[in-house]
């Protein structure tokens, strides 16, 4: 690690000769300057950590530079030293952002020991600025892929990038059709082992008398057609990702196997005494709760446990609001271009359809919707509700427009209920109502939770 740079600013060449010299042998790389307006052209080039300043000298004060770095929001720490300090002054400078007010004379160990803490306050918010940049950066890239405007998938992406740089294992949960692999390849693409491998894994896929092949390899002999040596998927993945996709499927035995392997970081190919080290992240994804299977004793608590660094919770679409219409567009307009056909127009009966489907399926469910609906496929020319074998109610012919109106009113307050588990309150957020209107609205048009 670097030494931290303290930038002196004194008017008087001996006394920034002595502090230069004291710094120095304090372990502290020094630059100088003879005022404030030297200062600033330092602190553009050089970047110090620490400004150690007097406060009285011509032109500029000591103050005047404090105000201009706290002004410019440098993650530079300010220490004022003065031979006329008084209260006022120290509260003027502490309130302007100094991080220390030290009155001549003072201490030489004082002195050292304000200026190590100013540069860990430095380091800290350099650190912290780095990682809103590239969260700032990576988020914006990340919501081409992990798409979606609703506050849980906001909230999604900031904890991908948060983990991605964490070496970490990691558990993600979700339904079937959440996007769990597209998740895992983000942490793998966001992360310090992008260039590595990232190799997915789906263990309900892979016959149990064959999952140490393939998971740990084999040497040539090692079984009745064993005719060569594999290199499992465990040591394919080194140096990058391992995603082990329904893990809740592998069998009893295989999981103690691999406990073990996780927990010593080396894996031995079936057949043979070597054993070869592992530096990879081992992501697990579930489409049902761990923590209750391994409650149950359908999975090791012991692998649990071991995995569970950090859990990433996958929503299901029906409690992502509006992000099913953005990625059904996003779909369609993807499908319309590998398939060489015109984008079909979407009419707001389209989106009362989309919002309205419980898509059980999820983001797969919707995609290959988009698919057919670009294709169309299954429409005949009709709506996306035709083709989601939806049926909105509609009153008999000879019913007046009101009564047709309230027959869609009490259809889509009913949709809004059962997609908010009967919440009246969750129900008025999302149909922009106030409560007691839809209280209202429910008693007169017969709707009960």
């Amino acid at each position: 690690m670097t030494s931290p740079t303290v930038l002196i600013v004194d008017d008087e060449d001996m006394v920034r000769t002595a502090l230069e010299q004291w710094l120095r042998l304090s372990g502290f790389d020094t630059i100088t300057a003879a005022n404030a307006g030297q200062a600033m052209a330092a602190i553009d080039d050089r970047h110090p950590e620490i400004v150690l300043t007097d406060v009285r000298m011509p032109g500029l004060s000591g103050m005047d530079l404090l105000r201009s770095i706290s002004e410019r929001g440098l993650p530079t720490e300010v220490i004022l030293i003065t031979g006329h300090g008084d209260v006022p002054m120290a509260v003027e400078a502490m309130r302007a952002g100094a991080f220390d007010f030290l009155q001549k004379p003072y201490v030489p160990d004082q002195l050292v020991n304000s200026i190590a803490r100013a540069a860990e306050k430095s380091r800290l918010k350099r650190e912290l600025a780095d990682l809103r940049r590239k969260l700032d950066g990576g988020e914006s890239e990340l919501s081409t892929r992990l798409i979606g405007a609703s506050r849980v998938m906001e909230d999604l992406r900031r904890a991908v990038l948060e983990l991605a740089a964490i070496p970490a294992d990691i558990i993600l949960l979700g339904e079937t059709g959440t996007g769990k692999e597209v998740v895992a390849r983000c942490l793998h693409d966001f992360s310090p082992r992008a260039k590595g491998p990232f190799v997915a894994v789906n263990c309900a896929a892979i016959p149990a008398e064959l999952i140490e092949s393939e998971l740990f390899g084999h040497e040539a002999g090692a079984f009745t057609g064993a005719s060569g040596q594999r290199i499992g998927k465990f040591e394919y993945a080194n140096g990058g990702t391992l995603l082990l996709d329904e893990i809740e499927s592998m069998p009893l035995l295989a999981q103690a196997k691999v406990l073990r392997v996780i927990q010593e970081r080396v894996v031995e190919r079936v057949g043979s005494n070597r054993q070869v080290p592992l530096d990879l992240r081992i992501v697990a994804a579930s489409k049902v709760d761990l923590a209750a299977e391994s409650q149950a004793g359908r999975f090791r608590a012991d692998l649990y446990y071991r995995l569970n660094m950090a859990t990433l919770d996958l929503p299901p679409l029906r409690d992502r609001g509006d992000d099913c219409v953005i990625l059904f567009h996003h779909f369609l307009a993807e499908a319309s271009r590998r398939f060489g056909r015109p984008v079909p127009t979407l009419h707001p009966a389209d989106i009362g359809a989309l919002v309205s489907h419980a898509w059980p399926g999820n983001v797969r469910e919707l995609k290959a919707a988009a698919d057919r609906f670009a294709l169309g496929l299954g429409t005949s020319g009709k709506s996306i509700s035709d083709m989601l074998g939806q049926r909105l109610p509609v009153a008999p012919s000879g019913e007046s427009l009101g009564e047709r109106l309230a027959a869609y009113e009490r259809h889509l307050i009913e949709v809004e209920l059962h997609r908010n588990s009967n919440s009246i309150a969750a129900a008025a957020e999302a149909l922009q109502v106030p409560r007691r209107t839809l209280s209202e609205k429910m008693s007169r048009l017969g709707v009960r939770r």
